[in-house]
């Protein structure tokens, strides 16, 4: 046997070194995102996984060539010099940059139809001797990485270069656009005062032309009250201080002053300052002082509204009791020399009650029932009562604009406050003069120093009278103010005036000098439907139900015993409650009842609505009557029948009677 053995440690560790460099030329490659091909005879490319993950394709060892062609961006093919097999391109190899079209993912995806990369890639052909001698290229050797981030940036910055100084003279552009277009005035000028700048802002907001301010002292051109203010804030400048907000009056060619804001900045010669036209700001600042001034008048009226409120519901209640006991007691006398009395006491009674309803009027309490009226032909039906309430020694004068919009107020409280500002004319015009009636439309925007915002109804009743001091119009409003003397005057006249203004959703002032006259302007919201005209129901008349049983619920114990006193003379039988919590239970009960005639403002937690709504579910179909002294509208709203406080006995007995019988109320009930 013969054995031989070579030593291969030294080839074994060669082999070892390779693999290790290798393995380590991997992980450069990896890391550095470098994928490598080797270009064989047979046109397949023999490629790393980093390559394939650079391309977009399916990792695997061989690639062909036409595939990858395919790739890359249609419009860079034409100039890319093209690997092919066994030879090198005219162009060489060497370094390339091109942009390949990954494959898609998506449905109808392949290839080229994917995102969008640049490729950098290296190459060098390996040759060997031919025949001939000459160089035959066995394979193409190379390198390929992703350079999409550095190109993006050069194209960035490219963008950049290639606007910069379009931007620079876009800037200047603009600068000069600024000072010449700015509606603001702009200034330079040095520490003494001398202008040495402007721009044409000057000449649209003030009239003056830049050749008649260079050279002169801007302090010529401020309000002498705002000279001293000025002057010390140009001193701050000097200083090297900064004005952010400093406000003065400059003079306009015409004569009239501007406000203007300033903002100003100095440097070493100059001061450079841009003043912003604010004038309407200062005047809307003026105007909403006084709308403030209004607004605390308004509060001060709401107040003593609210006390007038309260004791004209009293008030009402005590000529309630008033009115029953006379009637009661017309009824139970026959005594000839008695009916006179009654019947002034129940004038007397009359008289009250349309003092309360001024007196609602005012506190905005009372139950009024607006509607759509044309101004022009309610003034114009008043001539009679108007000639009535003047003197023949006054003229009158109306003028309406044509296109007039209908107003919607009560037509009641229209003619009585229009009768009141008569009235108050004639009382200022002992001499004789004149009293002009006026309504125009008025669009009120908003920011409006009345704070109102639509569309309105501004009447005016101007006369030529003695007038008023200022002390006067403040208090003009207030009830019971008044000017005149003892028993000519009860002082509710404006007062009423004042509350048909705001209950008609407007607002009402005073303009008047001494000796000049006085002018009260009411602004009337208009109505966006026509003036109607109805005929009032014809009265019915319905004979008393005698025995009939009403439960009359009332906490004002005189109110209570005289009407209850009325009823049972009338043939009622009334059973009575003070509140409605009493009167609750009897309605639950089984004690027969034919009708509620119940009070709707009372002490408790139900008011007379409520008890209307709980006796309606107790016992449906069961007749209600309430009476009231305001809030007849929240009533009716839920078509229950309402009796104005105070009334007479006849009208009562009339409405309990419709209610029972189910008619329709009558026109002087409802």
């Amino acid at each position: 046997m013969f054995v031989q053995g070579n030593d291969v440690t030294g080839m074994k560790r060669t082999e070892d070194a390779l693999r290790e460099s290798e393995q380590r030329l991997r992980i450069a490659q990896d890391a550095g995102g470098v994928g490598t091909f080797e270009l064989r005879e047979d046109g397949m490319l023999a490629v790393s996984p980093e390559f394939c993950r650079l391309w977009g394709v399916e990792p695997r060892p061989l690639v062909p060539l036409e595939e990858l062609v395919t790739l890359i961006h249609p419009a860079d093919r034409p100039s890319l010099p093209t690997l092919q097999p066994g030879r090198v391109p005219a162009e060489g190899l060497g370094y390339v940059e091109y942009r390949i079209l990954r494959p898609g993912s998506g449905p109808g995806s392949g290839p080229g139809t994917g995102e969008v990369r640049w490729i950098a890639r290296r190459a060098q052909a390996i040759t060997h001797a031919g025949l001939q001698g000459e160089g035959v290229v066995t394979r193409v050797l190379g390198a390929c990485y992703d350079i999409t981030d550095r190109k993006c940036a050069e194209e960035a910055l490219r963008e950049l270069n290639a606007t910069l100084e379009q931007r620079v003279a876009d800037r200047t552009a603009d600068r000069d656009r600024m000072w010449r277009l700015s509606t603001d005035i702009m200034l330079v000028a040095r520490f003494d005062g001398i202008i040495t700048a402007v721009n044409p802002a000057w000449t649209a907001l003030l009239g003056w032309q830049e050749g008649e301010l260079l050279g002169t002292v801007f302090l010529d051109y401020v309000h002498p009250e705002d000279r001293e203010a000025t002057g010390a804030e140009a001193g701050r400048l000097e200083s090297g201080l900064t004005t952010m907000r400093f406000e003065n009056r400059y003079r306009h060619k015409d004569g009239s002053y501007r406000w203007i804001s300033w903002t100003a900045v100095p440097d070493d010669r100059f001061i450079h300052a841009v003043g912003r036209d604010v004038t309407a700001r200062k005047e809307s600042e003026a105007a909403l002082r006084r709308a403030e001034e209004q607004l605390r008048q308004a509060q001060k009226m709401e107040a003593v509204g609210q006390l007038t409120g309260g004791v004209a519901h009293d008030f009402n209640n005590l000529l309630q009791a008033l009115s029953s006991c006379l009637t009661m007691i017309g009824r139970r006398t026959a005594e000839p020399r008695v009916a006179p009395l009654l019947e002034a006491g129940m004038q007397a009674v009359d008289r009250g009650s349309k003092l309360v309803q001024q007196l609602m009027g005012f506190a905005r309490r009372d139950s009024l029932r607006p509607e759509p009226i044309d101004l022009r032909d309610r003034v114009l039906g008043m001539a009679g009562l108007l000639e009535r309430a003047l003197r023949a020694d006054i003229r009158v004068e109306t003028r309406f604009a044509p296109d007039l919009r209908p107003i919607e107020v009560d037509p009641t409280q229209f003619e009585l406050a229009l009768i009141n500002m008569a009235v108050n004319a004639r009382d200022a015009m002992p001499q004789g003069g004149s009293l002009t009636i006026a309504a125009e439309n008025a669009t009120l925007r908003s920011g409006d120093p009345t704070g109102l915002e639509g569309e309105f109804v501004r009447l005016s009743v101007g006369d030529t009278g003695t007038g008023m001091p200022p002390e006067v119009i403040a208090k003009a409003f207030d009830p019971f103010f008044t000017t005149k003397e003892v028993g000519k005057g009860s002082g509710l006249g404006l007062a009423q005036v004042y509350g048909l203004a705001r209950q008609a959703g407007g607002t009402v002032w005073i303009d008047s000098r001494p000796g000049q006259g006085t002018t009260v302007t009411l602004l009337l919201r208009a109505s966006a439907q026509a003036p109607r005209v109805t005929a009032p129901p014809a009265r019915i008349a319905i004979p008393r139900r005698d025995a009939a049983r009403v439960l009359m619920v009332e906490d004002d114990p005189v109110v209570a015993s005289s009407v209850s006193a009325a009823l049972e003379d009338a043939g009622w039988i009334v059973l009575r409650a003070t509140t409605a919590d009493e009167a609750l239970p009897v309605l639950a009960g089984g004690e027969r009842i034919d009708l509620l005639f119940s009070d709707v403002v009372m002490p408790g937690r139900l008011s007379g609505i409520d008890l209307c709504r709980e006796a309606i579910a107790l016992r449906p179909g069961l007749p209600v009557v309430l009476t009231t002294g305001y809030s007849e509208d929240v009533a009716r709203t839920e078509g229950i029948r309402v009796l104005p406080k105070p009334y007479r006995i006849d009208g009562l007995l009339q409405a309990l009677d419709e209610a029972l019988a189910g008619a329709t109320p009558s026109a002087e009930i409802a």
